[in-house]
């Protein structure tokens, strides 16, 4: 086929630079456009065009990536932010060029931590405790229904947003006045049970109600955690690929739950409860986590797995509609063990603890 022409949207964020950099790993020579709102961040990524639009909240920005597409001739808009993948989805039709994003109403169901808790609640999905913050909550009554230590955090957003582990009501009071006295809404907090086991992270694709691939790592340190109330910045500098059928399970649960025939990106947070079961906190619908490309780029280039094993880049070929490999395992693509380690200004490594390493960045 002809040179496919992609279009990546928040292609400056470190997701999006992740994103650029597998598919320049593909034997597919995709030529490549970004946008970014932030013209530093737009410096960033390997690609062939580059374009500043408005934040995802202008009311200009779907307009602005509708002309780049066309004046780019692109087949495929890949949108990294779950912010600028939500407005895309609910505007879908206004964009001339492919796009494989779940629709936009789930998306927004999915992006509300309240809301989607809710639902697979309902589901019988095990999940963290959830209660939503009201002006007449007794946050000592939430304190004693959810145990304490608990988490305070918001409704919406990635990287931990507004979020603090308090031991009290008090904090939890002071944590929330605050965030009032900054322009947030007490409806936009809610309060979240504490599981102290292991954070695993689990990113999946799908189409049209199929599970394609997926695949698990449990988070073991954050970059700057110092610096961060919570101790969490969104994205870890050290993870472990994982194998486990219950966090397999789990996350299929949840992902249907949102919906009957998932299409897309999926990404799934789960803690671990005291007594070894694993609960959803969060399940984001259209995104992947931000280290996805990279996982898929060690898979691809240093593991020498098949092409598939590089996400971004079956992820873009599902997206362009071509015929899936029925050889692609359904869980547990990436071998378990692998750690990879990363952080500002030092590259990125694989490693094991056998004291193997490569180096990926």
């Amino acid at each position: 086929m002809a040179q496919p022409r992609i279009l990546v949207t928040g292609a400056g964020g470190i997701a999006g630079v992740n994103f650029v950099r597998a598919l320049r790993a593909s034997s597919r020579h995709y030529y490549i456009a970004g946008t970014d709102y932030n013209r530093f961040h737009l410096e960033y990524p390997d690609v062939d065009a580059r374009y500043q639009t408005p934040r995802h909240d202008d009311r200009s920005f779907v307009s602005t990536v509708a002309k780049i597409v066309r004046r780019e001739s692109i087949d495929f808009l890949h949108p990294q932010p779950s912010s600028e993948a939500l407005v895309i989805s609910l505007r879908r039709e206004e964009v001339d060029a492919r796009v494989f994003l779940p629709p936009g109403g789930l998306m927004k169901k999915a992006q509300d931590k309240l809301v989607s808790q809710r639902i697979l609640e309902k589901a019988k999905v095990p999940v963290a405790a959830t209660m939503a913050l009201r002006r007449d909550l007794d946050v000592g009554a939430a304190f004693k229904l959810l145990g304490r230590p608990l988490w305070v955090r918001a409704r919406h957003g990635a990287g931990g947003r507004l979020s603090l582990l308090c031991n009290t009501p008090q904090e939890a009071e002071h944590w929330v006045k605050l965030w009032a006295l900054r322009g947030v809404k007490v409806s936009e907090m809610i309060l979240q049970e504490y599981l102290p086991g292991r954070n695993v992270a689990w990113d999946s694709v799908w189409k049209d109600g199929r599970l394609i691939t997926s695949y698990a790592r449990e988070r073991l340190e954050y970059p700057f955690k110092h610096v961060s109330p919570s101790g969490i910045t969104g994205t870890p500098s050290v993870a472990r690929t994982v194998h486990d059928r219950k966090i397999n399970d789990v996350s299929v649960s949840a992902v249907r739950a949102l919906g009957k025939s998932p299409n897309g990106a999926y990404s799934v947070d789960l803690k671990e409860s005291t007594t070894g079961v694993f609960c959803v906190t969060e399940v984001d619908a259209g995104k992947f986590h931000t280290t996805m490309p990279l996982w898929g780029l060690a898979a691809f280039k240093i593991l020498r797995m098949p092409w598939y094993a590089n996400l971004a880049d079956l992820y873009v070929r599902i997206g362009l509609g071509e015929e899936i490999p029925g050889s692609i395992p359904q869980t547990n693509l990436i071998p378990a063990g692998y750690y990879l380690l990363r952080d500002m200004d030092v590259g990125a490594f694989l490693w094991r603890e056998d004291g193997w390493k490569r180096r990926l960045l």
